[in-house]
């Protein structure tokens, strides 16, 4: 994996002959979702402004609160291992390039007008985020720094007052002293599309994803990565960086992946994957007839939880890809990546246009309908016992490896929770968010509302039949039987109906659950079918 990942380091990094520093002073590239050196605007913009950068990571202890309307935690234990797997990654390749991380655990809102008062900083730097949650905590920021008068005559005194676990040794190159406020400077660094570029104002977005994909793929141009300098220091000085904290130390715990894909955090891991996906086994070329697949690890790129961290570019993402088409093939399945990346940016623009509608029961359309927040249903679902076994192990997956396929994801257990069961659409979503090693606020909850029929859906109503896409995607019920053993011993065409031989149907499907005699699809009435996939 290191020596992977260190040729596509060489790959996408420059020469420090081929960079201009003409900045002064220190900043602050305060990382968060973007846990990455390649192709990282803020890291780099911000070792171009100065002489001196400050990496600096804040555990905030409001992404290990409860979810806003049912309570849940808005980070499990899964993708806490990812996410410290991902700091301790990140930690190791910044040192590498002559940085260091600053751990610090507390609110940003805090910390970082600390620390920049210590380190006599002049900006921070960071990625751009557009829901609201964030929002409030780059506004919060910014205030905090607004009230730090930087000045190079700081005693001794006044900076051990500010933060006592920070042993350090200001420096203003040149003997610069700054009396102005240091400021935040926020880049856009999280699509594939620069919000720049798009050929239409935020508010103007279409509301059909093909009509924005036609648009910005026949009117722009994805920019170049952002070639980092092979060497980033020196650090600033400072005799305690920070630990990363165990599981324990945030108060969760984890059982082993033993079943199906154990994801490993980080840069180097994103890397790898994509070199093994791409280049060793050349599945790439067969990504679109495979994407739909269910069992094992190869069907599709699986790199979602890396995006969602900015362990990988979208960007850079696109580079390989368009370098594999010219020294490999180019096919449907080479541009469906790319597609499935601009879905990707297109919900992360719409949860700009539409602010938090997103997250409220009417999303973006504000549909007024009668949902059941029954909590003994919803565990039969979130537990995966509903009695229907395709269901069932798509939630069994989700709970042990932190992932579940697109197609179970919306066509399954989406469709199944607001259609067959009527549950508010939120429960699954904020479930969603704690269990989700990909889990962005944007895909996550875009998906949902789409997929509940509030959101950006051409079709309202849209009906997934369970019978049918058990025919269609586990015809012989291979992917049950991994994820219920006790289905194994069936009889192939009775695994996704096993009858008494399994646990009880918790509620009726909307349009029948009688499977034939010997397969899996339903008798339905022409308006039936047509309203179904």
């Amino acid at each position: 994996m290191e020596r992977i990942a260190d040729e596509t380091m060489h790959r996408y990094s420059r020469s420090n002959n081929d960079a201009k520093r003409k900045g002064r002073g220190t900043v602050i590239v305060w990382f968060r979702n973007d846990l990455r050196v390649l192709d990282n605007e803020v890291l780099f913009q911000a070792w171009c402004s100065s002489e001196l950068v400050l990496p600096v990571y804040c555990l905030d202890p409001r992404h290990f609160a409860t979810t806003h309307y049912f309570g849940f935690p808005k980070t499990g234990a899964l993708r806490a291992q990812f996410l410290i797997e991902c700091l301790e990654d990140l930690k190791r390749n910044l040192v590498k390039r002559g940085l260091d991380l600053l751990i610090r655990q507390g609110k940003p809102e805090e910390i970082l007008p600390s620390i920049a008062r210590t380190f006599g900083a002049h900006a921070v730097y960071a990625q751009k985020e557009t829901c609201s949650e964030e929002l409030d905590v780059e506004r919060r920021v910014c205030k905090g720094l607004q009230l730090v008068a930087l000045s190079s005559k700081a005693t001794s005194n006044e900076l051990s007052g500010m933060d006592p676990s920070i042993d350090a040794k200001p420096r203003h190159a040149s003997g610069i002293s700054f009396k102005e406020d240091p400021q935040l400077h926020l880049m856009w660094g999280s699509t594939m599309y620069h919000i720049d570029d798009l050929p239409f104002g935020i508010d103007h977005i279409p509301d059909v994803y093909t009509q924005f994909r036609k648009s910005v793929e026949s009117k722009c141009r994805i920019r170049d990565c952002i070639k980092v300098p092979k060497y980033l220091g020196p650090a600033p000085s400072t005799s305690d960086w920070g630990c990363i904290p165990t599981l324990g130390q945030l108060g969760l715990s984890l059982d082993q992946v033993k079943r199906g894909m154990k994801f490993s955090g980080g840069e180097n891991a994103a890397l790898s994957r994509v070199h093994e996906y791409f280049w060793k086994r050349d599945l790439l070329s067969t990504y679109k007839k495979t994407r739909n697949g269910m069992v094992g690890a190869d069907y599709s790129t699986k790199l979602s939880p890396w995006l969602a961290t900015g362990c990988l570019s979208p960007r850079l993402l696109c580079e390989e890809v368009k370098r594999y088409e010219k020294e490999r093939v180019t096919n449907d399945s080479t541009y469906w990546v790319l597609f499935e990346l601009i879905w990707r940016d297109y919900f992360r623009f719409l949860s700009i246009k539409y602010g938090n509608s997103i997250f409220h029961l009417g999303g973006p359309r504000k549909v007024k309908r009668n949902w059941s927040q029954d909590g003994k249903l919803f565990n039969c679902w979130k537990d995966g016992c509903t009695g229907y076994p395709l269901i069932d192990a798509n939630m069994k997956e989700l709970s042990t490896t932190g992932f579940m396929s697109n197609r179970g994801r919306q066509q399954i257990v989406c469709s199944f929770l607001v259609r067959d069961m009527g549950l508010d659409w939120r429960m699954g979503a904020e479930w969603f968010e704690t269990c989700l090693l990909d889990y962005d606020p944007c895909s996550n909850y875009g998906n949902w509302t789409y997929g509940a029929g509030v959101g950006n859906d051409p079709r309202e109503d849209r009906y997934f039949s369970i019978p049918k896409q058990a025919q269609t995607y586990d015809p012989e019920g291979e992917y049950v039987a991994f994820w219920l053993p006790q289905l194994r011993m069936l009889p192939k065409d009775k695994r996704h109906f096993p009858g008494r031989l399994y646990i009880q149907q918790i509620v009726p499907l909307k349009f029948g659950n009688n499977p034939r005699q010997h397969g899996t699809q339903t008798i339905l009435s022409d308006r039936q079918r047509k309203s179904r996939r």
